[in-house]
């Protein structure tokens, strides 16, 4: 089973939602496989019954698997990595605080691990308070530098910007990617990208130098009447990843 997203081009793999099994192998066959694909942890009562239908989307996608939290809900922090332990999927989505525990319960250094942070409106610092306690409490703002490196200290592979707002947090965002190439560091960029903003938000990362980027692509590509991620649209984003590194 393999535990590495499969990067276009070995820097780029999208990141979509998916509405149903059917839906997971459409999107995958969209991408051509380079894609993680979402299951939310939300969306079930137990970490059993996730463990189980999380496995079957993972066979049915050569395990392109990426275990979410909902909207960064940090109540799904635990959960999300005892779902992980047993599933072991390529992707996994955590609030800053979880990236440790998400990593020691993997047993492994293969999968991905993000970590939530967030932005602050002043350049060149982030937010880190996203877990479930410390999101209640005072901002915990930090430099990016220093997010990343405790980041590196948890096991963590990448940052996971959000919410970015598209390109609303333009220039922040191009701090962080600055610095994640500075640092070797993944970037995930999350939080109102669409196929209008996509490539500018796409070629902010590849002009910092960031080495590998996951964009994640949700709701504006989500058919509101099935919740099914069009894989049409999906096909689009691949076009452009294609285009964008030609």
């Amino acid at each position: 089973m393999k535990l590495t997203p499969n990067f276009y081009r070995d820097r780029v793999c999208l990141n979509v939602l998916a509405g149903s099994k059917g839906n997971a192998r459409e999107i995958y066959e969209a991408a051509e496989g380079h894609v993680l694909v979402g299951v939310l942890s939300k969306n079930y009562a137990t970490v059993e019954r996730a463990v189980a239908d999380m496995k079957d989307y993972a066979a049915l996608i050569d395990n392109a698997l990426s275990v979410g939290l909902g909207a960064g809900d940090p109540r799904q922090s635990q959960m999300v990595s005892q779902i992980s332990q047993q599933v072991q999927p390529q992707h996994v989505n955590q609030v800053f605080t979880g990236v440790g525990t998400s990593r020691a319960l993997l047993g492994q250094n293969d999968s991905v691990v993000n970590g939530l942070i967030s932005p602050t409106g002043k350049v060149g610092w982030v937010k880190i308070s996203t877990g479930p306690l410390s999101s209640e409490a005072s901002d915990g703002i930090v430099p990016v530098d220093t997010a990343i490196a405790l980041l590196k200290d948890m096991g963590g592979s990448s940052v996971k910007y959000f919410p970015m707002g598209g390109l609303k947090t333009r220039e922040e965002f191009a701090c962080v990617a600055r610095a994640c190439a500075e640092q070797d560091f993944w970037l995930e960029p999350t939080g109102g990208i669409d196929l209008q903003n996509f490539d500018q938000i796409m070629q902010i990362a590849l002009d910092a130098g960031v080495s590998k980027i996951i964009p994640h692509i949700y709701s504006s590509i989500i058919d509101s009447a099935t919740g099914n991620t069009r894989p049409e649209d999906v096909r689009t984003l691949l076009a452009s990843v294609k285009k964008l590194l030609a």
